[in-house]
């Protein structure tokens, strides 16, 4: 039955008119349809460690989450992310006052935009972005104003000037992705440190999402914003047990940060979910405390599978930026002799049977992510395999 309205007044709020089904759901869709390889979405088609599932098990058996959890995240994980801080990173959190756990990073970047952004206010966002920045900056009724990053050899950069030159007296805030979702791109120290020598500069607060944080390669570091100097009281750390545990459907993640930052964002989650995922909270608590084999395997596992898929793009005829970080790789299809990504990754499951994602849905310069086609590589070795055999076929 149609939806009557008494005018012709649209039923989306213009803030979100622009947004509609993600690219994620449509690609997805498109995989389900055709039976095709979906390395687009980037979940893990396997879980995480046993012992971690097996603790939500004995979580759920024991009666611990199972009722609303405190507010701010259950003890045990608020004090096992302060510990994961400090052990990786030096970073010194008070657990009851600057950890805040939330319902997954996607529920930490609303929050903290919602409560720090008022009408009005820009915030600066490093394009191609995750798609969820754009709608909660739109729905916090900011302005949002893309930097992009561009390709330099086999990485793309940020430009440090045109960051510098975005920034106006309306800015507000830099949201910051570093290890970088799509690109791969990990900030380097020297990067950093002129992203915080300008927000202490012009005053401006910086959230970074950091969710890939251990999932970087090559003599990358991961290293994150608020260590630098100025920054850990004009920062909101975000993380999540997610990307880093494989266990993406339990919405675990956190904010860090300095008390009064915490507790802002706090006032805007609270009227979110409320609170969510008691029993995983405590299973991720445990999580946390792996030993650094766990980590350092994690990381390994991966390299290897980012390898694996990054040449068999490359023999398959892509142009490849092999990232220093996450588990996505970007390409460029113009070797290919195409040039429009969207229209490629709708043909692709017909083609060879894989599903891809076109950068060019996380740009507002759509044509500077026009060529950019991204894959995810958290999938099983065999099923690499099988899309890099599928793959061959552009290449013939």
């Amino acid at each position: 039955m149609a939806v009557m309205t008494s005018s012709a007044r649209p039923l989306l709020n213009r803030r979100l008119a622009e947004f509609g089904t993600t690219i994620f759901a449509e690609m997805s869709a498109l995989a389900q349809r055709t039976g095709a390889i979906n390395l687009g979405q980037g979940f893990p088609d396997t879980d995480g460690p046993e012992a971690v599932r097996e603790a939500a098990v004995r979580a759920l058996r024991e009666g611990r989450g199972n009722q609303y959890p405190p507010g701010h995240g259950v003890p045990e994980l608020r004090t096992a992310v302060a510990e994961h801080q400090q052990r990786f990173y030096g970073l010194s959190y008070d657990p009851d006052r600057e950890v805040l756990v939330t319902a997954g990073a996607t529920e930490a970047i609303a929050a903290a935009l919602l409560a720090l952004v008022e009408p009005g206010d820009e915030v600066i966002a490093l394009e191609p972005y995750y798609d969820s920045y754009a709608a909660c900056i739109a729905m916090a009724g900011g302005t949002r104003v893309p930097v992009t990053l561009r390709p330099d050899g086999d990485r793309f950069i940020l430009d440090l000037d045109e960051l510098r030159a975005a920034v106006t007296p309306r800015t507000r805030l830099i949201l910051l992705n570093t290890p970088h979702n799509p690109t791969g791109t990990v900030l380097t120290g020297a990067e950093l440190a002129a992203v915080a020598e300008l927000a202490c500069e012009r005053d401006l607060l910086v959230i970074t999402d950091e969710v890939y944080e251990h999932l970087v390669f090559d003599g990358a570091e991961h290293i994150p914003l608020a260590s630098c100097p100025g920054m850990r009281d004009r920062t909101v750390s975000i993380g999540s047990a997610g990307k880093t545990f494989s266990f993406t459907g339990w919405k675990v993640g956190w904010v860090t940060g300095a008390p009064e930052l915490v507790a802002a964002v706090r006032s805007a989650k609270q009227f979110l979910t409320y609170v969510a995922s008691g029993p995983f909270q405590y299973a991720v608590a445990e999580a946390l405390r792996l030993p650094d084999s766990y980590f350092e395997a994690f990381r390994a596992e991966h390299l290897a599978k980012r390898d694996l898929l990054s040449e068999g793009l490359a023999a398959a005829g892509f142009g490849v930026f092999r990232p220093a970080g996450t588990y996505f790789v970007t390409t460029d299809v113009r070797p290919l002799g195409e040039s429009d990504g969207l229209t490629f990754c709708r043909a692709l499951p017909e083609r060879c049977g894989v599903v891809a994602i076109p950068n060019a849905v996380f740009y507002d310069h759509r044509a500077q992510g026009a060529p950019f086609v991204r894959f995810a590589f958290c999938k099983k070795t065999a099923v690499l395999e099988e899309a890099v055999t599928r793959l061959k076929a552009l290449a013939g």
